[in-house]
């Protein structure tokens, strides 16, 4: 931020950040192609300085396209090498067109900085899903994990095999899957968000630096974090670290008793600031094994357990060979032992979550504002009224 000096040249002092805008005092954006957009809340701000917000749009003639959409504020890049990098992400997620993604609309400079217009999702994000079941005791069920787990492959799969115009595939890695990036909306659709730490194979396409690790290293795979070669297995092995913390609650990997980092550890530095730290996050997936799985899903079904122990594999070559393989084995797991278990199903059992974890909301710190009545969009108070 910058500062403003006293006339006598002594102290300095931040300047003032604006107050957050509100449903009753949005805040002004932009105007494209004849659609005003205004924010109405903040919803996530990074230490990089991105923000994510609600916003509202209202076209200047008709109504077409009225409603909420989410806007992605990203902090403008220092050099030039870093700003062709964030234009090329920001391509990349315009190339996803998939019902199991949130859908990129527009680009627009605004302000010294790129804001990006997404889609919005009416409903919490798993993060959110997974503190109100720690709060109430007791995790989503098996059934809703495993349709989620399932939705997600299929998001990923499509994203692993989009092509170019050329028809080549783009190769796209998120890089990034963990549960603050899934949304469930208010009708049981499962929306895969935040593309932005994504890997891909466009040719010409500026690289991350060697060192960097982008994205929150606590779903990280095994050969990201040593920077080998990625491949689809490595989405796959973060959406089993995602699918262990969905079914217990709790994650998989406890960084209190790491032993120390070996001498001659390769440096990296964190793009953003993680869950779990990251050396000690390379230090446990380097001995990284099935025992540890087992330990954390030992309660679980003999067949649930099964796909987690396969996707969660150290070595690659060991996982399923691709998300819609991870798919097919979390479909037929969800239709042998939860026949009939779909979107409203989905939808019923995340009102009820969001509703129990909320009478006990001083339990535990929920990872999003506005998740209990007193902070609640409107929506998200008619939905929880239709359902009690």
């Amino acid at each position: 931020m910058p500062t403003s000096t006293t006339a006598s040249g002594g102290s300095t002092r931040a300047a003032r950040r604006p107050p957050p805008p509100t449903p009753d005092a949005p805040r002004p954006l932009f105007t494209v192609g004849g659609v005003r957009y205004e924010a109405i809340r903040e919803l996530v701000r990074m230490q990089t300085g991105e923000l994510l917000m609600l916003a509202r749009r209202f076209a200047e003639e008709g109504d077409a396209l009225a409603g909420l959409c989410f806007v992605r504020r990203l902090p403008n890049p220092s050099t030039y090498l870093r700003r062709k990098r964030l234009m090329e992400e920001v391509q990349l997620a315009f190339r996803l067109n998939h019902p199991g993604i949130a859908q990129v609309f527009l680009r627009k400079a605004h302000q010294d900085a790129l804001h990006v217009v997404m889609e919005h999702v009416d409903g919490p994000s798993l993060e959110t899903l997974v503190s109100a079941g720690v709060a109430r005791g007791q995790p989503v069920s098996e059934a809703f994990a495993l349709y989620v787990g399932a939705e997600l492959a299929e998001a990923l799969h499509h994203a692993h095999t989009v092509a170019g115009e050329d028809g080549n595939p783009l190769g796209i890695i998120h890089r990034d899957v963990n549960p603050r990036h899934v949304y469930v909306g208010a009708h049981g659709g499962v929306k895969l968000m935040n593309f932005g730490a994504a890997y891909s194979l466009v040719v010409g396409r500026e690289e991350s630096p060697a060192s960097l690790v982008r994205g929150d290293v606590a779903y990280a795979s095994p050969e990201y974090l040593e920077k080998q070669p990625l491949t689809p297995r490595s989405d796959v092995f973060s959406l089993g670290v995602l699918l262990v913390e969905l079914l217990t609650g709790t994650h998989l990997f406890d960084v209190q008793d790491v032993p120390r980092a070996p001498k001659g550890l390769a440096s990296l530095h964190v793009e953003i600031l993680p869950s779990l730290p990251l050396t000690q996050m390379r230090v446990l997936l380097a001995s990284f094994s099935p025992a540890e799985v087992e330990a954390a899903v030992a309660k679980l079904s003999p067949d649930v357990k099964t796909v987690l122990h396969t996707a969660l594999r150290s070595n690659p070559e060991e996982r399923f060979a691709t998300a819609a393989d991870m798919r097919d084995v979390l479909r037929a797991a969800l239709a042998t032992r939860h026949p009939g278990y779909a979107r409203q199903e989905a939808a019923e059992e995340v009102a009820r979550v969001l509703a129990e974890g909320s009478c006990l909301r001083d339990a535990v710190e929920f990872g999003e504002g506005g998740l209990f009545p007193e902070g609640m969009e409107a929506h998200e108070l008619t939905a929880l009224a239709k359902r009690e």
